[in-house]
């Protein structure tokens, strides 16, 4: 099935569904859309990558390496984020 133009991602989409995106829970549609963009962005593609390298690093730092003030601080940080949407 083609997408007309008005189903092309933007690059700022893109950004908003990538955590989604790399978890496996984007529906097939939204996938699809966001995958046709990567087809066409070298910058998103970029991006793309940089967040895959950032949580593989990330994901080899033990729990207890943040202090846990600033971890604290990183959550409200987080969670102001999300209620900005």
């Amino acid at each position: 099935m083609a997408m007309d133009v008005s189903d092309e991602l933007t690059c700022h989409e893109l950004v908003e569904l990538v955590t989604d995106y790399l978890e496996d829970a984007l529906p097939a549609v939204e996938r699809a859309r966001l995958e046709a963009h990567l087809d066409v962005c070298a910058g998103c593609r970029e991006y793309l990558a940089q967040m895959r390298q950032t949580i593989s690093v990330m994901g080899q730092l033990p729990a207890d390496s943040l202090d846990p003030k600033m971890s604290q601080r990183l959550l409200e940080v987080f969670r102001e984020w999300r209620r900005g949407r």
